[in-house]
């Protein structure tokens, strides 16, 4: 994907969190609430080592959440976040965000910050500069947490699952051609709803779940076709389109979390990377919900080498 199919993949993503949640909560499934609470526990107990009134630095902060778990301990902190998307949640009362910044290229003096944190999104970028600039912006004892995908942990496959159930709708029953040549047909008076888009959703729930991406594309197609009936094809075929390009979408956001656990779990480069920056690695966890076999993070915490 290019820099820009990228951003747009993740401002598709956060623009529907907001709208369907209202509160975060990126690549988790809502009912994973144990990985939550671990989460939460861990930034909390980070947040309550740092110095009074420290500034931080969230790295590919989202929808802010990281920030939002250390203010219910420390409030403080003055927390700013950075993300490469543009179109961002409104940030957690206390905090500031900013939209349309890399990693690789901080907005920030030298020294700044006095601890530099990240959930999910430092393994986006460029990993050894984005090393390079979180030694940059960070004094001299200032603290570095960094959570990482594990790319066999449960978030991960909970995304390659979505990842097969959208392919089965669109390229493996192909849906959208179905529905985009029936509407042809209806210069020729024929509006009968095709049988294989009646059937999509039941063949969707059976094969992957009722509440499936498989399930989710083909309703939503069948429920354009149906309401459709007596509009103008045109609009039938532009709301077809939306759902085809949101569905590209995810299938892109998907591809770079795999690309970004990945390289997340060669704990040797990214280790190798931190010290080339000046980086010394002070701890390493694994963090597990207590459901799932694997853990579904590491943790890594670093500091400027002495």
């Amino acid at each position: 994907m290019t820099d820009a199919q990228t951003n747009e993949a993740w401002n598709t993503f956060w623009e529907r969190q907001t709208r369907t949640s209202g509160k975060g909560g990126g690549c988790l499934p809502e009912a994973w609430a144990a990985i939550d609470r671990v989460r939460a526990r861990f930034w909390q107990q980070f947040a309550k080592r740092l110095p009074r009134g420290a500034k931080v630095l969230d790295l590919a902060t989202g929808d802010g959440l990281v920030m939002a778990y250390m203010l219910e301990a420390r409030r403080d902190l003055k927390p700013v976040g950075i993300d490469y998307a543009t179109a961002l949640p409104d940030a957690p009362k206390g905090t500031k965000m900013l939209g349309g910044v890399r990693m690789e290229e901080l907005p920030f003096d030298g020294g700044k910050f006095d601890a530099v944190v990240s959930q999910f999104g430092f393994e986006y970028g460029d990993i050894p500069a984005v090393a390079k600039e979180i030694a940059r912006v960070l004094n001299a004892n200032g603290r570095v947490g960094i959570m990482s995908h594990r790319k066999d942990g449960p978030i991960v496959a909970h995304n390659r699952n979505r990842k097969a159930q959208i392919a089965w709708a669109i390229e493996e029953q192909d849906l959208l051609t179905v529905a985009r040549n029936s509407l042809s047909l209806r210069n020729s008076g024929n509006s009968t709803m095709p049988e294989a888009i009646a059937q999509a959703p039941e063949k969707g729930a059976a094969a992957h779940g009722p509440s499936s991406a498989a399930w989710e594309i083909a309703e939503a197609i069948r429920r354009t076709l149906h309401l459709g009936r007596q509009d103008d094809p045109a609009n039938v075929i532009a709301v077809l389109d939306d759902i085809e390009r949101q569905a590209s979408n995810e299938l892109g956001r998907i591809a770079s979390l795999e690309r970004a656990a990945e390289a997340a779990s060669d704990s040797d480069a990214v280790i190798a990377a931190m010290e080339q920056a000046g980086l010394e690695l002070i701890e390493e966890v694994q963090l597990r919900d207590g459901r799932s076999p694997n853990s579904f993070a590491v943790y890594r915490g670093f500091k400027i080498a002495a």
